[in-house]
């Protein structure tokens, strides 16, 4: 059965203070996304597409799009996700800066997915097992009522540079109960990660809480019901609102809490790392030579 890996590649980034989900990180100018792919790839997807700012999609395609098109015969497809693409009830918002969030740029690749598919972020490194176990489960989704995840421990998941934001979950015999968008979670100077959304003295959470990293498995038939969710998530937006998201692990949230999915929660035993700040980029260099070095990828990712 084919299988679809769906790279959201659009965000704006604004942490780290630049484009980088194009940053070049690998000892031969590979950036992050490759490796996702590469791992993907290698553990049995065979369909792309990639959700892309129109201003950034030429650099794609020339920094690796064409590469991995023609190393590996697998044709790219690739969503642009803008502001005016889902929301013609809504006009006003047609021209806003800042993209409608995850939810939004999955059903820009709508027309692109027509088998199950996982969806991954392109500035996070998910590891090489993260794709073997997500692909043998997509197999046992049968429609919209039925989802999988990877989940991460928390602890391998923060940046020291500041603060980040994770979907903690709450899952019992492996089933996702809950998942709490969770903002502003730090790293503290003596080692305890903490949620510092409402104060800096917060509560703690414990190291080896589980929690998303955007790491979703669906079945194809869930694209109508994220454009349903979309829609109504649009039409009780405040006119005056520029910002607001529409997020995957929102979405997951409430669709649990009404009873309308289950949702299969995975482990990794692979550590994540990414581009939050742009700080991280040193320690991502470095993590990726050393799995070059190891022979967990060979010297280059591409031929051709």
């Amino acid at each position: 059965m084919d299988k679809t890996l769906v790279v959201m590649a659009a965000g704006l980034g604004s942490r780290y203070g630049g484009v980088k989900q194009i940053e070049r990180l690998g000892p031969d100018g590979e950036i992050l996304m490759e490796y996702a792919i590469y791992d993907a790839l290698a553990a049995g997807f065979n369909k792309l597409v990639l959700i892309v700012k129109p201003e950034i999609l030429d650099d794609v395609k020339t920094l690796f799009g064409d590469r991995i098109e023609r190393s590996t015969g697998i044709k790219i497809d690739y969503a642009l996700q803008t502001p005016d693409r889902f929301t013609e009830a809504r006009p006003e918002f047609s021209h806003r800066a800042k993209p409608f969030g995850t939810v939004h740029a999955v059903l820009c690749a709508k027309e692109f997915i027509k088998t199950p598919f996982a969806v991954i972020n392109a500035d996070d490194y998910y590891g090489t097992e993260a794709f073997e176990t997500i692909i043998a489960e997509l197999d046992k989704l049968h429609g919209a009522q039925e989802a999988t995840m990877v989940a991460y421990r928390l602890k391998n998941t923060v940046s020291e540079f500041g603060t980040v934001t994770r979907g903690v979950c709450i899952a019992e015999n492996n089933i996702l109960k809950k998942v709490k968008e969770t903002y502003k979670i730090k790293l503290m100077p003596d080692g305890t990660i903490r949620d510092t959304s409402e104060t800096e003295d917060g509560p703690v959470l414990a190291p080896d809480t589980l929690v998303s990293m955007n790491l979703w498995g669906y079945h194809q038939d869930i694209l109508p019901v994220m454009e349903k969710y979309f829609a109504d998530f649009l039409a009780a937006l405040p006119e005056d609102d520029l910002k607001a998201e529409c997020l995957l692990p929102v979405m997951m949230d409430d669709l649990t809490a009404g009873s309308e999915i289950s949702i299969s929660v995975l482990s990794t035993r692979d550590r994540w790392f990414g581009l939050t700040y742009i700080e991280d980029k040193p320690g991502a260099v470095e993590a990726l030579t050393r799995l070059h070095e190891n022979g967990t990828y060979p010297p280059t990712l591409w031929n051709g």
